[in-house]
């Protein structure tokens, strides 16, 4: 059972205030993820606690760290994580979900639609091919790739001063040492996240144009 006071709670660990209207729209998500997964792969993890905790507060945990961003991507975003959690959270938010496999982009466009996400996108397509000449504030990724691919596919879609966000576990030190010309490293945040025993860190790079 998805809990809303669970979703509070961890979210309050990570220093976020989430009404209980936002809290039960996440609810919402997550059961409507739970219904969708018992016919399509959309994640491989299917019990409800582990849901809040690896798929819902994994995707908040980045939020205090946004900073100003009024338009983010997020990139093959698969079941829309971290993309739609962040919409929920913070209306303010203007989220494009970028992913190539058609069931998962379904599943993102009807939870757009159950959910009345107004400030959320989902695109069906490649990276590559997606074009928009208003560009991005930043454009993250979940567990997407090495960095280094992340960084060529999505710093072209970055607005001047945009920032690249890359969600990864164990500290990536070779993929960094891997990096292409003209991407930096601006900082490297260690995250703690409720209920999941295990290293989660957030790459901030910047694109010098160069790349």
């Amino acid at each position: 059972m998805i809990e809303r006071d669970d979703i509070v709670r961890g979210a309050a660990a990570l220093g976020i205030d989430l009404s209980a209207v936002v809290a039960e729209r996440l609810a919402a998500y997550a059961r409507l993820l739970l219904k969708w997964n018992r016919s399509y792969n959309l994640t491989a993890i299917r019990e409800p606690h582990q849901i809040v905790s690896h798929h819902l507060l994994d995707s908040l945990s980045v939020l205090p760290h946004l900073g100003r961003v009024g338009r983010l991507a997020d990139i093959g975003s698969g079941a829309g994580l971290p993309g739609i959690p962040l919409a929920i959270a913070c209306p303010a938010l203007d989220v494009v979900s970028i992913e190539a496999a058609g069931k998962k982009a379904s599943f993102q466009q009807q939870a757009r639609i159950e959910l009345a996400l107004d400030n959320f996108v989902p695109v069906h397509g490649r990276i590559e091919q997606w074009r928009d000449d208003r560009g991005c504030d930043a454009v993250i990724s979940r567990a997407f790739s090495d960095l280094a691919h992340f960084a060529r596919l999505a710093a072209p879609m970055l607005a001047p001063g945009g920032r690249l966000l890359a969600m990864k576990g164990r500290f990536p030190r070779q993929e960094l040492a891997s990096l292409p010309p003209g991407i930096a490293v601006s900082t490297v945040i260690e995250l703690h996240v409720p209920g999941l025993n295990a290293e989660r860190h957030l790459i901030v790079m910047t694109n010098d144009g160069a790349a």
